[in-house]
C-alpha cells in the first residue's frame, strides 16, 4: 500500500464519484478504477459498494476512511515539521549564561526577542559560569554559551561574538570612608579586606581583577570567597570587606551597600556569544542572526 493509493481512496470517498475524483486528481478515470480495485484487493474488503446509479462506501470503507485521512493529515504533518527543523523554527536550544548577564539590559531583550519570533523554539536556559560554559560549548553540551571573556581561555573550537563591554564597581559599606566619593581608583584599595568571587568558581572575574590589582601595585587580601555575585554583596554588607563586580550588579540593591566606579583604564568586563566552529545546526544560525540584528 502507497500513499498515493490513500490519497486516491480518500478522493474517490470524498465525491463519492469516479470521474469527478479523477479529474480532482488529474489522473484518468480508468486508472483511477484500477487502482482502487488493487487496494480493495490487498485489503480483502470492498471499500465501495458500486451501482450504475451511484458510488457508496461501505462500512469498512467508512471505517478506513477515518484512518486514510488521520494517516495522510500525519504526513503532512511530518513534512510540514521537518521542513520548520531545517529552517529552524522548531526543536530545543540549549543556552548557557553567566550569573550577571540577566541583570543586564541585553540578554533578557535577546531572548525575548527570540522567543517572540521563533515560538516553538524550546529554549533551555543553564546558569552557568564561563570556564564551565566553554567546556560544555566545546563538547556540544551547550549549544550556545553566554560568557564573560576577560582573562578566560577560549578552546580551538569555540568562537566569540562580542555582546557588551560592562564597567566592574567597588561594592562597598555605605559608611565607608571612601563611599562619599565620585569614582574610586584601584590602589586606594590596597590595605582593604577584600570580599571575591573563588578561583574555582570558574568565573573569568577572578582572574580580571587579579591582574588589575596587580597592576596597580598590590596583592588583594582576600578574606572571603563565594560562588555568585549576590552573594559577594550580602558579604559586603555585613562588613567583611569591599568587592569589584560587573557594573549590572548594582541593581541588586542590599541595604548599607553602595557602588562606586571604578577609574582604572581596564576596569571593564567583556560578555560575548560562544559557538562552536562548525556548528551547522539552523537553530544557532538563526539565534546569531537575531543577535546581529539585537542593539
Amino acid at each position: 500500500m502507497e500513499l498515493r493509493h490513500l490519497r486516491y481512496f480518500v478522493a474517490v470517498a470524498e465525491e463519492l464519484h469516479f470521474t469527478r475524483a479523477a479529474e480532482k486528481l488529474h489522473i484518468g478515470q480508468p486508472p483511477l478504477s484500477q487502482q482502487i480495485q488493487a487496494l480493495e484487493a490487498e485489503l480483502g474488503v470492498e471499500l465501495f459498494a458500486r451501482s450504475r446509479r451511484k458510488v457508496a462506501l461501505t462500512p469498512a470503507g467508512e471505517r478506513f476512511l477515518v484512518r486514510a485521512r488521520s494517516i495522510l493529515q500525519q504526513t503532512a504533518d511530518a513534512a510540514e515539521d521537518a521542513r520548520r527543523a531545517a529552517r529552524g523554527e522548531v526543536g530545543e536550544l540549549i543556552i548557557g549564561f553567566t550569573p550577571s548577564l540577566p541583570f543586564t539590559s541585553f540578554l533578557p531583550r535577546l531572548i525575548y526577542r527570540f522567543r517572540q519570533r521563533y515560538p516553538h523554539v524550546h529554549l533551555t536556559l543553564r546558569e552557568m559560569m564561563t570556564v564551565q560554559q566553554m567546556a560544555a560549548v566545546a563538547d556540544g553540551t551547550v549549544d550556545i554559551g553566554m560568557v564573560r571573556t576577560s582573562d578566560v581561555q577560549v578552546p580551538d573550537n569555540v568562537i566569540l561574538r562580542h555582546l557588551t563591554e560592562d564597567p566592574l564597581v567597588l561594592a562597598l559599606r555605605d559608611d565607608h570612608p571612601l563611599a562619599g566619593q565620585d569614582t574610586v581608583r584601584l590602589q586606594q584599595l590596597a590595605q582593604e579586606p577584600f570580599v571575591m568571587y573563588s578561583e574555582s568558581a570558574g568565573t573569568s572575574i577572578y582572574r580580571h581583577i587579579q591582574r588589575l590589582c596587580h597592576d596597580a601595585g598590590f596583592v588583594p587580601d582576600v578574606v572571603q570567597e563565594a560562588r555568585e555575585g549576590t552573594t559577594l554583596i550580602g558579604l559586603v554588607a555585613a562588613g567583611l570587606g569591599v568587592s569589584i563586580l560587573p557594573a549590572p550588579l548594582s541593581c541588586v540593591r542590599v541595604e548599607g551597600v553602595c557602588y562606586l566606579p571604578l577609574a582604572d583604564a581596564g576596569a571593564m568586563t567583556s560578555a560575548s556569544l560562544a559557538t562552536r566552529v562548525q556548528n551547522t545546526s539552523p537553530l544557532v544560525a538563526n539565534f546569531v542572526a537575531l543577535l546581529e540584528q539585537t542593539d
